[in-house]
């Protein structure tokens, strides 16, 4: 059994629990229910802000304890501050040391916010979207196409845009209109292991006018110059900024790194 595997498993019993807990209606009378969420595509086409999506992620299955340091609304609203395109905040306990009320003391930052968990069944688009959720990482790995399609549709029903996460080749077939963006993840939820050929390799075989995310593994403001000039509009990165003793200021100095590069080239 792969990690990928385990998480779903646990997640499948994590999500049957809450749904005895809060039943949908319940969700629907939450107070972000019908507030209206920023968008991710008019950050990623605003050539002020930095494509970046930074995220907040206190540990991983891979490195174990990241961040435990700091907290959520000192590190995102740094973040915000310094020009990020949107906010990633991991909302997995059991995997990540995340949770759904990270969200809560995110969504009052006038930004775009991307809720990043392991979604496997419809009613945790509810859950985002009550929790104040912008946009919902879907992953191709845990769906069917039909899945994905199914609930993208619903996403953009609750006012929420979708971002469709692959890992090769073989899952360019997840991707469908109902889809905003398309992330290419460069570690290999099966191993874990990083290599961002995974995003060079399949730029140009996402269909033309889908914006493209590449996610992982990038660590330094040169990684980001080269991925903009294969086609990559934004920029998902995590440990690189958690990993610091301050993530803001690391991000901050990064985002510096980056404009220099930028108009030097």
């Amino acid at each position: 059994m792969t990690i990928l595997d385990t998480i779903v498993e646990q997640k499948k019993l994590e999500v049957a629990h809450r749904k005895m807990l809060t039943p949908i209606n319940i969700l629907e009378k939450s107070v972000c229910f019908s507030r209206k969420g920023f968008s991710l595509r008019t950050n990623l086409m605003d050539s002020t802000k930095t494509g970046i999506i930074a995220e907040f992620k206190r540990k991983s299955p891979s490195k174990g304890i990241i961040n435990d340091r700091t907290t959520v609304e000192e590190v995102t609203s740094a973040y915000a501050e310094h020009g990020a395109a949107a906010i990633s905040v991991l909302t997995d306990q059991h995997f990540f040391g995340g949770d759904l009320t990270d969200l809560a003391n995110v969504v009052q930052l006038p930004i775009p916010v991307l809720r990043k968990d392991f979604m496997i069944d419809e009613y945790q688009i509810y859950e985002s979207k009550a929790h104040g959720a912008s946009v919902v990482l879907l992953i191709a790995a845990c769906l069917t196409p039909v899945e994905v399609k199914k609930m993208s549709f619903l996403a953009h029903q609750l006012g929420m845009e979708v971002l469709l996460e692959i890992h090769g080749a073989d899952e360019l077939g997840h991707i469908c209109p109902e889809v905003d963006f398309v992330g290419v993840n460069n570690r290999n939820l099966k191993s874990f292991e990083v290599s961002l050929d995974h995003s060079l390799d399949l730029i140009n075989q996402i269909p033309t006018g889908m914006l493209a995310i590449a996610e992982s593994g990038i660590d330094h403001p040169d990684t980001i110059v080269t991925l903009q000039k294969a086609g990559f509009s934004g920029f998902l990165i995590g440990e690189r900024f958690m990993r610091e003793t301050n993530p803001g200021i690391a991000f901050a100095n990064f985002v510096n790194v980056l404009k220099e590069k930028q108009n030097a080239g």
